[in-house]
């Protein structure tokens, strides 16, 4: 056992042996905020409160309540979940080491900092400090009516709570806090991205790394977010539209009712057989405490730009697109790409503009990608290229391209490609069967996880 000193009392930590090579020092469970419960619910974290004592740091805390949207499982977790993990190869090092702050992915809807898919092991070795975290979920994180009371963007603000505590901290367990990388895949890499403009994270990191994400992502941004809640309030039976009335049924709800939601009418997009994204990040209405984001994301990333000093490495993989069969009933998505004239509209132009060009949008997309061909299995691939342009590519570049036009932060993109055995999230985690990717190796969405993580 070991123990460090932190801003809120002593932590209890233990030296663990590496199974590929070397040991660190872990410290699991470590609240970073005070429970987010009762009133508190919806709200902004606040600092975690002291304790007396040794508190011990052996266990990880309760994941964010969740129903995982890959395996649907039953819900899972707690509301009182606002806590991180350090993993460190030294504790007194001749030189304080880097840090990296992994923010996971999951469709803002799932997910934890545990160590079943981002644990420590290969990059502790490394020389570097890796802390992972747990951030509100779901309604839970990203609810919003655009009040005071449920302003939205709660998860978000866990994040940088979580930013500010190893800002605070770090150099306790041997770590830089000048010297903080902070990365994340999916959802993750979206809330990497969003931080990158975010008034709340200057100066709390130098690096960002966004994997098959960003924040000019259709996915990442939220479309009439209070509309979107009141649909909720609806669904569960209220119909009020009385902000007050509204801020004490959601406070008042008991939890499954909050996860245990069909969100497939909350947009209007539930004909087709498409994986929509249904809590994201919003522009917060001035209500005199701290806004997370404020505006439209591309008019602030090309007149004000991202965090000066701050080096931007994004990027996707070759096969992204598969991640868009996941829970969807593949034939009935070939019968609504043969038969539905609108099907073939990426999401951004689908949500702005009129149907008419919608319809002239989806002919011209559909001869580009199908070549005007009947949709089958056999060719369900150009389908694949079309969902990774859509969800992925498109907002990647766009991402990269602004800034880099800019001329004031360096930015590093690639593309993954890499084929070996570690390529196996898509079929064991995301359930897809493997006759889908006709006798090839792909790389899909999150494949490129498993040459960080010791994916359990």
């Amino acid at each position: 056992m070991v123990q460090v000193n932190v801003n809120e009392g002593i932590l209890e930590g233990e030296l663990v042996n590496n199974e590929y090579g070397g040991k660190f020092y872990s410290f699991k469970g470590i609240p970073y905020a005070d429970p987010p419960v009762g009133d508190l619910r919806f709200k902004a974290p606040q600092p975690p409160k002291p304790w007396n004592g040794i508190r011990s740091a052996n266990e990880f805390g309760p994941v964010c309540y969740q129903i995982d949207f890959a395996i649907n499982s039953n819900p899972i977790g707690s509301e009182d979940c606002l806590y991180l993990n350090v993993y460190t190869p030294e504790l007194n090092p001749v030189k304080p080491m880097p840090v990296m702050l992994y923010i996971h992915g999951g469709a803002f809807l799932s997910g934890s900092g545990n160590d079943d898919m981002t644990g420590p092991e290969f990059l502790v070795k490394h020389n570097v400090i890796i802390v992972t975290i747990n951030y509100r979920l779901g309604a839970l994180g990203f609810l919003c009516l655009d009040t005071e009371d449920i302003p939205g963007n709660a998860g978000m603000k866990d994040q940088v709570a979580a930013m500010r505590w190893v800002n605070k901290n770090i150099s306790n367990f041997g770590g830089d806090p000048n010297n903080v990388t902070i990365f994340g895949e999916s959802a993750g890499a979206g809330s990497v991205s969003f931080h990158l403009i975010s008034p709340l994270t200057k100066g709390l990191f130098r690096k960002a790394i966004a994997q098959s994400g960003a924040l000019t992502c259709w996915w990442a941004q939220a479309f009439k977010p209070r509309d979107h809640a009141l649909s909720l309030a609806k669904q569960l039976g209220f119909y009020s539209e009385d902000d007050k009335k509204l801020s004490d049924f959601f406070k008042s709800l008991p939890l499954e009712k909050l996860v245990q939601l069909d969100l497939s009418n909350i947009l209007g997009f539930s004909k087709k057989e498409f994986l929509n994204i249904y809590f994201n990040i919003v522009s917060e209405k001035p209500f005199g405490h701290e806004r997370y984001f404020h505006g439209d994301v591309y008019d602030v990333l090309r007149n004000t730009g991202i965090h000066a000093d701050v080096e931007l490495m994004a990027g996707y993989t070759e096969d992204e697109g598969y991640v868009g069969l996941c829970g969807i009933n593949i034939e009935r998505l070939i019968e609504q790409l043969n038969t539905m004239n609108d099907f073939c509209v990426p999401k951004q132009i689908a949500l702005n503009v009129p149907l008419t060009k919608q319809l002239d949008v989806a002919r011209k997309f559909k001869s580009f990608y199908f070549k005007n061909q009947e949709i089958t299995m056999d060719n369900l691939d150009k389908y694949i290229n079309y969902l990774s342009m859509d969800m992925f590519i498109v907002g990647a570049i766009q991402l990269a391209k602004i800034i880099a036009k800019q001329k004031k932060n360096k930015v590093f993109f690639y593309k993954f490609t890499c084929k070996s055995e570690r390529n196996r999230l898509a079929t064991e985690y995301l359930g897809l069967k493997e006759d889908m990717f006709e006798n090839r190796q792909v790389v899909c969405h999150s494949d490129d996880l498993a040459y960080l993580f010791p994916v359990r």
